[in-house]
């Protein structure tokens, strides 16, 4: 071959290599869970779907707030701390602190509905625990955050009797 013809023919094959790369963003993809018909697995009993419908607030009971109490530890308290204000054990090894859990931006005491739909779908750099904690323990952790909030505002003359004799 002639260094003309190799001049020639070297633009040429890089020409038609150069037409069959593709970027792949047109090939066919299959999204085995885009729906219930073609998932790869039978969903899981207890899952929660993304935008999962609203639940009412269950009754606050002892057997609510413990469950309250479990997931708290299990989710929460590494970016908000024991107490919720956000101080946890992440914050203290340089992530940003979130905002103390129990007030609003104005300092206002948070609403219930508040604190589900934030721990539903997040807020701020905080992601939403929606496919990770079911409505019912989001909601039990609702009431553990009041339980926590009016115990580190507790008198002794609010305690009952009871109360009292235990706190000695």
């Amino acid at each position: 071959m002639t260094p003309a013809r190799h001049a020639c023919v070297i633009p040429v094959m890089l020409a038609l290599l150069l037409t069959g790369c593709d970027d792949m963003s047109k090939q066919h993809k299959e999204n085995p869970y885009a729906s219930r018909d073609s998932a790869p697995a039978d969903i899981a009993q207890g899952s929660v779907e993304y935008h999962d419908a609203p639940h009412p607030a269950p009754a606050v009971t002892m057997a609510l707030l413990r469950r309250g109490h479990s997931e708290y530890h299990a989710f929460c308290v590494p970016c908000h701390a024991e107490t919720g204000a956000g101080d946890g054990m992440v914050v203290q090894r340089g992530f940003p602190a979130p905002r103390p859990l129990l007030t609003t931006e104005e300092g206002q005491p948070a609403l219930p509905e508040r604190l589900y739909g934030i721990i539903t779908s997040g807020q701020g750099i905080m992601y939403g625990f929606a496919q990770r904690i079911v409505p019912d323990d989001r909601w039990a952790i609702v009431a553990y955050l009041f339980a926590l909030r009016r115990s580190q505002h507790a008198t002794r003359a609010a305690m009952t009797p009871i109360q009292q004799a235990g706190a000695q």
